[in-house]
């Protein structure tokens, strides 16, 4: 599988404390831990476990729209 180049945010949320990362275009893809490299390894598992249900479920891949020039 060709998997497109999504956008990746990495922060330190005080709530959880601990580090989040997140893919915008992929609703709901998080992942934390306690360095920013385990949230990254975390998120891209994350990752690939969405794109394989969404596969399972017959519907496209989406494409990236993301950009950080476009935070609100």
């Amino acid at each position: 599988m060709n998997i497109p180049h999504y956008h990746i945010n990495i922060f330190w949320d005080d709530t959880e404390s601990c580090f989040v990362a997140e893919m915008p275009d992929l609703k709901h893809c998080v992942g934390q831990g306690d360095s920013p490299q385990e949230a990254l390894e975390e998120v891209l598992e994350t990752r690939d476990a969405w794109l394989d249900a969404c596969l399972s479920a017959g519907e496209e891949i989406p494409e990236p729209q993301y950009s950080a020039n476009q935070r609100a």
